[in-house]
């Protein structure tokens, strides 16, 4: 009697545990003819309570935020039968959350943020009748997703991102379930599934659901038959029983000509046309495409035709080379090349005029890399009509009364620029030549700001100047007049001090592979920081010997 009576006040205590807790986190708990429910609505739960009772029959959470369900979220649920978790921001499904739960037959997910879901999970509920994940995100929808629910009568995934579907998702869904060798005659039964409201895409990879929904019959029944296409843009709008999408095919390309001879100068579109379904995506590659970039109109002809144009202006010699377009869809990729042949201008019999500008000497195309508080890492690519020609790239700053100047021969360099003052404009010029820097490629650069270290060192630098100043001032006589007979004055003793042996230095540019040129300017090579920090001191020391 003793062991019954010790064993009924552990049930009522757990019960009282079970209440209380449900209480404390804002739910009920109730009994149903079915078994215990337990109710919790917006409330901050956060996760699933591995403390609850495994007397739980239905469990239902709903507007609470419950971002996942996580491995072992229901270990100590088993008997339950039916989860709700509507509204309730579940955004991840982890593998192995539905562990435990062999026996649930009804799972509803409505109004969550799912993007896809871990279909494998579902082998650990074999009885899973219901399946509701409408209002999510779901975009995919693999083709053996529905292999494990082979108890499943009612699949709802309406209202998500579903844009393609093979048919063979549902196919292997009842084929799946009347191969089982244990199947009952209600697992037989009708099977309700909700596919409406879902972007579909109406192209030749939709052939096969768009079939099957035209000649679906039982045991499977759609909610609303009546899907509509939301694209390709020929199709939107139209009803599944209304069209007929056509087979898949991989592009094949075109072009009107795939040999394109001009002069220097001269601007030239070259042509590409790829048939494809569904419509290919169009790119191109050529030997400048690292350094240039060309304007490119795309344009769909008809439905499964895509145009492609490369508008190329005023030609010049380096731009000679193959063109190659490359068309890709799900299917396949082709790809054809077209030859752009360019010649120098012909000057007429007798002239003696020189060429013109927009035949061009040489091909210029200048970048920056890298930058830094007193650097930039420079990278150009320059091509002359003869080799012997060289290049000049400048480096030029108004405010710091800089310019550097270093020649270099013609193809890809890489050019390391240092030492540079910081929150300085500057421009880094490449000019054919000995031209000026303004007649060839410059880009614009501001280094970065360096306020703060250059605050820190003008208070130290003042600080401990003062100090010096203050301590000979204090010091007997003798040193004293030794001091005043030194060269330096105390002022001037100082700062020489402070500084370190501090001299002024040019900003140096430090080349990966030429060697650099440095102009001599006095201006240039004066360490501004310098002289504000004199001048700073100077009132400090007037302050100080008064």
């Amino acid at each position: 009697m003793a062991s019954i009576s010790h064993y009924l006040l552990i049930l009522v205590f757990l019960d009282l545990h079970t209440i209380l807790l449900a209480y404390l986190l804002g739910c009920t708990c109730s009994e149903e003819s079915f078994g215990r429910t337990l109710q919790c609505r917006s409330v901050s739960l956060g996760k699933i309570s591995t403390h609850f009772s495994e007397e739980f029959k239905q469990v239902r959470i709903e507007n609470s935020p419950i971002y996942e369900l996580s491995k072992g979220s229901f270990m100590n649920m088993s008997t339950l039968e039916c989860l709700w978790l509507n509204f309730s921001n579940v955004t991840v499904i982890h593998k192995g959350a539905l562990d435990h739960l062999s026996g649930l037959r009804e799972l509803r997910l409505e109004g969550n943020r799912l993007h896809s879901i871990p279909w494998t999970t579902f082998q650990v509920t074999p009885l899973l009748r219901v399946l509701d994940l409408k209002n999510n995100r779901i975009e995919v929808l693999p083709e053996l997703a529905l292999q494990f629910l082979v108890s499943l009568t009612y699949l709802d995934l309406s209202s998500n991102r579903l844009t393609v579907v093979s048919r063979r998702v549902f196919l292997n869904w009842v084929v799946h379930q009347k191969l089982q060798p244990d199947c009952r005659a209600d697992i037989l039964s009708s099977k309700m599934l909700a596919l409406h409201n879902n972007p579909w895409l109406c192209d030749c990879r939709l052939r096969g659901l768009v079939q099957f929904v035209r000649s679906v019959s039982l045991p499977v029944i759609l909610v609303n038959p009546y899907l509509v296409c939301q694209g390709p843009l020929s199709k939107a709008g139209q009803c599944f029983y209304d069209m007929e999408p056509g087979a898949c095919v991989k592009p094949e390309i075109s072009t009107p000509r795939a040999n394109v001879t001009i002069q220097v100068g001269q601007n030239v579109t070259l042509s590409c046309l790829a048939r494809a379904s569904p419509s290919a995506t169009i790119v191109w590659t050529y030997p400048l495409s690292m350094w240039k970039e060309f304007d490119v109109l795309t344009s769909i002809t008809a439905e499964d035709d895509t145009l492609s144009e490369l508008i190329i202006p005023a030609a010049h010699l380096v731009y000679r080379g193959n063109y190659t377009c490359v068309a890709s869809n799900p299917i396949g990729r082709s790809s054809l090349v077209i030859s752009l042949h360019i010649h120098p201008t012909q000057a007429l019999p007798g002239s003696h005029s020189l060429p013109s500008p927009s035949e061009g000497e040489a091909y210029l195309e200048l970048k920056i890399v890298k930058q830094t508080v007193r650097g930039v890492l420079l990278e150009w690519f320059a091509e002359a009509d003869t080799p012997e020609k060289w290049f000049t790239l400048y480096i030029i700053s108004d405010e710091a009364l800089k310019q550097e100047a270093v020649h270099i021969g013609p193809g890809i360099n890489m050019y390391l620029v240092d030492g540079l003052l910081p929150s300085m404009k500057y421009r880094a010029c490449l000019s054919l030549g000995a031209r000026p820097a303004l007649q060839g490629r410059c880009v614009v650069f501001v280094t970065g700001s360096d306020a703060g270290r250059e605050l820190e060192e003008r208070e130290r630098f003042l600080h401990v100047t003062v100090v010096l100043c203050a301590i000979l001032l204090t010091v007997p006589l003798g040193v004293y007049v030794w001091a005043a007979q030194a060269p330096l004055s105390c002022k001037e003793w100082g700062l020489g001090f402070c500084s370190g042996g501090r001299t002024p230095r040019c900003p140096q540019a430090a080349p990966l592979h030429q060697e650099d040129f440095c102009k001599d300017h006095v201006a240039a090579c004066e360490d501004g920081l310098g002289h504000r920090d004199t001048e700073v001191e100077e009132e400090a020391g007037k302050g100080v010997n008064g």
